[in-house]
């Protein structure tokens, strides 16, 4: 979420409506999800007539700004559960929304310059209402690098955080309407209850610990503009680890330790400047005691001069005359006078030496209780460096783990690249053999069709083969009777006939021979035809497309005696096979022919 543009407001104070003269002038807000609170901050441009109203209203944009600010900073502060400096983001955004509603309403001075707002005017005023704000007030005066009103309230304002008194400070003003009408128009948001509110509100800051180095901070220059920005994040931030937390922990008692280290420090060179000082004191205090005793001795000289003078006066004012008696006497009560100064002067030098020397004998006392207090924190330190130093070695081995397993994730996800790339490449190859399935699919698809109209086609002369087939298979049968009859009359007519020389059998046997070849010939095309009915599809498929005619066995043979009469005209019907022979009648009556006739018994 991010605010884009808020274009309006040329008065210091950045959620203030625009003027009248400013009509033209609007509110470019992007719409994001943003609390109410801010909400109706941001989102209420008027332009009214009174300026009443609009004083009104700029009050409660500044109240509801310092709503927000003032939970985020107690919100954001628990959960970082340490001290605040001046680095805190949250905390500083909360000193320019106070800035901002302590500048509300306020009444210009006017001087050569120019006309000048400051509220450090009214802060100098809690002073005078609760006593202990004297002391913030003078440290405020004191900081050297202040040189404006402005930068001492808002310096002012960090020390009372620091007090945990900042609310009631705030309220302590708040209740003296009085006195900050003085600085103040009537309508001013310190002047109203929305001031009261904030005051309230700002009791929650107690719970809060701030800590300021306010030397070398640059608290003059610096430009107070609410950077909303902040208020648009979640509320809900994520903690830290346990790590994080021991890390952070161990280094505000650095920070702590070094801090008060600093301090000690200072307090070691202010009591050693002391110490100084007073030896300077003490060794000048001893210079004046040997001046006052060798003037004690000289004013004992002069007393015991005096005395012996006096005593030859006392001598010879008994001799002399009654005046010089009395001048004699005048001087020697000035010189007793002067011996009783001498001498009161002497006690008051050995009393200011002894009180220089218990002075002193206090102050190395001191030094050796810091000594030993600035040894303890030194040691403290030394182990909380060593604790920083295991911290900062762990850390490196976290980043170097964190390192190698950025590596691994980056290794991981490159084999990831390729795996997906494999597949890609699997999935492409799979989509190619998917098609190929499918014109495979359509080429089986369509052999099917085809055998199908090849078998509605052919099947009536496939039957009509099969037919043909069964009739010269029982033609065979009848052929292979009547050979066997004619061998069985054969056999008889030989026996009938003893007396025939073999030359004349010879010739019967060659016939014989002959046509049991013929039979063998006659056997092989039936024993084929059972493979033709099995397999009508392929074989007997390309026999019916051959439409070449193929002579027969007996027309190749070229005998004329059956060339025209075993019905074959010369070519075999279309769709049989070449081996078929001749009708079995053709063929009997062929063997009948060849048969050699019996001779005739006279």
């Amino acid at each position: 979420m991010k605010l884009t543009q808020i274009s309006c407001l040329p008065s210091p104070y950045p959620l203030v409506k625009p003027r009248r003269s400013e009509a033209e002038m609007f509110c470019q807000v992007t719409v994001v999800r943003i609390p109410r609170t801010l909400a109706a901050v941001l989102l209420t441009c008027y332009l009214p007539e009174d300026p009443n109203y609009l004083m009104a209203n700029e009050r409660m944009n500044l109240m509801n700004m310092a709503k927000l600010s003032i939970k985020g900073l107690i919100e954001s502060a628990l959960n970082l559960g340490r001290t605040l400096d001046s680095d805190y983001a949250p905390l500083q955004q909360f000193f320019v929304v106070m800035e901002h509603c302590l500048k509300h309403g306020l009444r210009a001075k006017k001087t050569f310059l120019g006309q000048n707002k400051s509220f450090w005017g009214p802060l100098e005023l809690v002073e005078k209402l609760v006593p202990e704000a004297a002391e913030i007030t003078a440290s405020v005066k004191d900081l050297p690098g202040l040189k404006t009103p402005v930068g001492r309230g808002r310096a002012w304002l960090r020390l009372a955080l620091m007090q945990k008194k900042l609310s009631e400070y705030m309220k302590a003003l708040i209740n003296k309407k009085e006195l900050l009408s003085e600085f103040y128009e009537p309508n001013a948001l310190m002047m109203e209850e929305e001031g009261a509110i904030i005051a309230g509100l700002l009791v929650g800051l107690n719970v809060i610990d701030a800590n300021f180095c306010m030397k070398g901070e640059d608290l003059d220059s610096q430009v107070g503009v609410i950077d909303f920005s902040m208020y648009l994040k979640d509320g809900n931030s994520s903690k830290g680890s346990e790590g994080d937390g021991q890390i952070t922990a161990i280094l505000d008692q650095k920070n702590y330790v070094e801090e008060l280290n600093r301090h000690l420090n200072a307090t070691v060179n202010n009591l050693q400047a002391k110490v100084d000082t007073l030896e300077k004191s003490n060794t000048k205090l001893t210079e004046e005691l040997a001046v006052a005793n060798n003037r004690i001795i000289t004013l004992q000289e002069e007393m015991e001069r005096v005395k012996e003078e006096s005593a030859y006066i006392l001598e010879s004012n008994r001799k002399g005359p009654k005046q010089d008696r009395t001048a004699d006497g005048q001087a020697l009560s000035e010189a007793r006078k002067h011996l009783k100064e001498e001498t009161q002067l002497r006690l008051d030098v050995e009393r200011e030496l002894e009180l220089q020397i218990s002075m002193r004998q206090e102050m190395e006392l001191a030094m050796k209780m810091l000594e030993k207090d600035v040894c303890e924190k030194q040691e403290a330190l030394v182990s909380l460096r060593q604790q920083l130093d295991d911290l900062r070695a762990l850390k490196h081995e976290l980043a170097f783990k964190l390192q190698s397993s950025d590596l691994g994730v980056k290794q991981k996800s490159e084999l990831n690249s390729r795996l997906e790339e494999k597949t890609n490449q699997m999935a492409a190859t799979i989509k190619q053999l998917e098609q190929r399935l499918r014109q495979a699919e359509q080429g089986r698809q369509s052999a099917e069709l085809d055998n199908r109209l090849f078998k509605q086609d052919f099947g009536d002369k496939i039957n009509s083969l099969q037919l043909e087939v069964e009739e010269l298979t029982r033609q065979r049968n009848q052929l292979e009777v009547e050979l066997k009859q004619e061998r069985e009359r054969r056999l008889l007519n030989n026996r009938s006939l003893p007396g025939k020389s073999s030359h004349e059998l010879d010739p019967n046997s060659d016939e014989r021979h002959k046509i049991q070849e013929e039979n063998v010939k006659l056997k092989k095309p039936l024993e084929e035809s059972p493979r033709l009915q099995s397999h009508p599809t392929d074989e007997q498929g390309q026999l019916l497309l051959c439409g070449k005619p193929q002579m027969c066995q007996l027309c190749q043979d070229g005998s004329p005696n059956v060339t025209g009469e075993h019905g074959c005209r010369g070519s075999l019907p279309r769709g049989l096979a070449v081996q078929s022979t001749a009708h079995p009648q053709h063929l009997a009556g062929r063997a009948q022919e060849r048969q050699p006739q019996p001779p005739v018994l006279l």
